[in-house]
């Protein structure tokens, strides 16, 4: 069973999105605030994130990056009234998965909330470990864990799930269509920049973990993973 965090403040919207999941068997855990979520995560490790940005203690996108700095690797989805294209490159570059602006139909939320769910749950593959033995890269597909040598790189779910396709093409060319459709899959209705935005982020922690694997863009197609020297 699914375990799902829903960080919501208010309580005409918290009740029936909370019953709603309900329903849809998982197990469900409201929270009114930042503070009380972030104590919460360090207890508990849910396998979705639904988070507020209008939160009364704290702003929502803090919660996202405290949490994502805390080691949080499960889906990460903010519903907000907050639509702005800035407020969406925003929400994804602090570590969010997904962004749903409200008013949002629950249908649509549960369509997203299965999304998340079935892309980590396809994301662990076979149980097959991909490794460099030149780089000393390792990444191991059935426990999702990227190691650089001897240095565990903390990845969210469509940052690792983005390595991994890459991987398994190394050093060629994945197309970003092919890279939104497996990781985002075909009914992603946000921007592209996502995808940018996540790639940014691997890089910094590839690069951080000392990695000399690079994530390099070409122009107008899509990524390539190249082995360092």
């Amino acid at each position: 069973m699914a375990h799902v965090l829903v960080v919501e403040d208010e309580e005409d919207i918290a009740f029936p999105l909370v019953r709603t999941l309900e329903r849809e068997g998982y197990e469900v855990t409201w929270i009114d605030s930042g503070r009380k979520a972030l104590e919460h995560l360090l207890l508990e490790s849910p396998d979705i994130l639904i988070l507020d940005l209008g939160l009364p203690d704290m702003d929502g996108l803090d919660v996202c990056r405290a949490a994502r700095d805390g080691g949080f690797e499960g889906g990460i989805m903010i519903v907000t009234a907050r639509a702005g294209e800035l407020d969406r490159v925003v929400g994804l570059d602090f570590g969010a998965d997904d962004y749903l602006s409200k008013p949002f139909g629950l249908a649509e939320l549960q369509a997203r909330v299965r999304a998340l769910l079935r892309r980590s749950q396809n994301g662990r593959g076979d149980g097959s470990t991909a490794t460099d033995t030149t780089t000393g890269l390792r990444i191991d597909v059935d426990a999702r864990r990227v190691i650089s040598d001897e240095t565990e790189v903390a990845l969210t779910a469509k940052e690792f799930d983005v390595l991994a396709l890459l991987a398994a093409h190394r050093d060629k060319v994945v197309s970003r269509e092919q890279l939104m459709s497996e990781v985002w899959d075909e009914n992603w209705f946000g921007s592209t920049k996502t995808l940018d935005v996540t790639i940014g982020r691997l890089r910094n922690k590839l690069e951080e973990a000392g990695a000399t694997d690079r994530v390099v863009a070409v122009r107008g197609v899509g990524f390539r993973l190249e082995s360092g020297q």
